[in-house]
């Protein structure tokens, strides 16, 4: 199927049909699949650690690279999604990212050192962080404005599950089967993917007017995410020198890119103008505050439950399994609501879900109930679910289908800063509040100190709110 077929968008609109039918579904399915794989094995390894760790005669210093080197491929991918698919087509590259992920994972679950582990864990990186932003390009493309809404309802839950679900089924494999089989089960996932989009995605063509590659842009935007991610990883690792220097570094290179990006004839790899458009500034504000929440969360409670309660892994994957079903929960009210509320209620009222859903985490001290955990997860996935939706429909919906490859890589690209922004700010946090309570720190010492560091969840919460009063009311569309 060739990438110069009919502009599906354009099709959608000139109906006008907002209903999402089977096929629309199995689109969305297929290209959820190559999101679920790279979400999930983002955090499917953690569990994995200590394994890896033994069988390659490794420190844990050393083996965490494995995590690390993966998150630095995917923000160092992310921004060049965009000029891909404007110039190769959304599909093609969609496809071409399967395959690098699948590569590098059939490699990984083959490699002898930790060394070779690392390198292969880059080139999986380099692939998974393609296919998220170019999945939901490709995807709202094919829905076309009036359908983007619902059809995105349904596939942003994903990202949502995946801090949940990659712990457990990395648990589940980990009990059951070596660990190269954390990087063997994509393989079946990915080559089903390949095929069924094969035969059922339809092409969306390039842009017609082939913008060269932005070289300068790219040396100082996807470095200079590497390297502040990089800082702030070493933040959460307690190592002060090498985390002030890459913050630092990482800082000024995207100044340099901004710089860059505003004074350049060409287009940037990212435009930083982008982000002063209404409603963009705002949406984007609202997804990189509930990715420092979501991932911040999602670091600070497994730990806590190891730690503090002295739960196994699959232990504590079972107990955080109510927020992924709070999103699933979530996503179907959404998917009925979406075009019937306006855009700012649903994500006002989603970050209040989330607050209210963390205040009893800040009574950790107090030996919260395990109910009341459940309880208090499957509040905050609801919450979670009515935001990243509505904010990316808010963006596809207003901006020119030729845009929206560039605008769902820059929105991802935030989301995946700000959950290694929250990451670290709130592992600064834990460890100032330890610390505080002395060398011998026993269990109700634990939990209050991660009681006081959710406090800083709450304040994330705060400032989402406060971007979420700019989005639209109503449901204005780009004519």
């Amino acid at each position: 199927m060739s990438d110069k077929a009919a502009p599906p968008d354009e099709r959608a609109d000139e109906g006008a049909d907002a209903r999402v039918d089977l096929p629309l579904l199995r689109i969305a399915f297929i290209l959820v699949l190559g999101t679920f794989m790279a979400t999930v094995d983002a955090t499917i390894v953690s569990v994995g650690i200590d394994t890896l760790s033994q069988d390659f005669g490794a420190s844990v210093t050393e083996i965490q690279w494995v995590s690390t080197a993966y998150l630095l491929a995917v923000v160092t991918a992310v921004p060049a999604s965009g000029w891909l698919a404007d110039r190769f087509g959304g599909r093609r590259t969609w496809l071409v990212a399967v395959g690098v992920f699948l590569l590098g994972s059939l490699l990984c679950a083959l490699a002898w050192s930790a060394t070779s582990l690392i390198v292969f864990r880059v080139l999986q990186g380099l692939g998974g962080g393609l296919l998220p932003a170019t999945g939901q390009a490709l995807l709202a493309r094919i829905a076309g404005r009036e359908r983007t809404g619902r059809v995105i309802s349904v596939v942003s839950v994903v990202p949502l599950l995946s801090p949940v679900l990659g712990p457990l089924v990395g648990g589940a494999i980990l009990g059951a089967a070596p660990w190269p089989w954390l990087f063997l089960v994509n393989l079946p996932i990915g080559a089903a993917a390949i095929l069924l989009a094969r035969r059922y995605v339809p092409a969306v063509p390039s842009a017609p007017q082939r913008t060269p590659f932005d070289r300068r842009g790219a040396a100082l935007l996807s470095p200079g995410l590497a390297v502040l991610v990089f800082g702030l990883t070493e933040v959460s690792h307690g190592r002060p020198l090498p985390a002030a220097v890459g913050i630092a570094g990482g800082l000024g290179m995207l100044a340099a890119f901004t710089v860059h990006g505003l004074r350049t004839r060409h287009t940037p790899l990212v435009d930083p103008r982008l982000f002063a458009r209404p409603p963009f500034g705002a949406a984007a504000l609202a997804l990189l505050v509930l990715g420092a929440s979501v991932f911040g969360t999602m670091f600070l409670l497994p730990l806590y439950l190891q730690t503090g309660r002295g739960l196994s892994a699959w232990e504590s994957g079972l107990l955080l399994a109510p927020q992924g079903l709070g999103a699933a929960a979530g996503s179907v009210l959404v998917n009925r609501t979406i075009d019937k509320v306006a855009p700012r209620t649903l994500v006002v009222t989603g970050i209040a879900l989330i607050f209210v859903g963390t205040v009893p985490f800040t009574q950790l001290g107090h030996q919260l109930p395990d109910l009341a955990i459940a309880v208090a997860l499957a509040v905050r996935g609801i919450g979670m679910a009515m935001i990243g939706a509505p904010v990316m429909n808010i963006v596809y919906s207003r901006i020119a289908p030729a845009e929206i490859p560039r605008a769902a890589g820059a929105l991802n690209l935030l989301n995946t800063v700000g959950g290694s922004l929250g990451t670290a700010a709130l592992a600064v946090v834990l460890q100032n509040r330890l610390a505080a309570r002395g060398p011998d720190i026993s269990g109700p010492d634990i939990s209050a100190a991660f009681a006081d560091t959710f406090w800083w969840v709450l304040v994330f919460c705060l400032l989402a709110a406060a971007g979420a009063t700019r989005l639209p009311r109503t449901h204005v569309r780009t004519p």
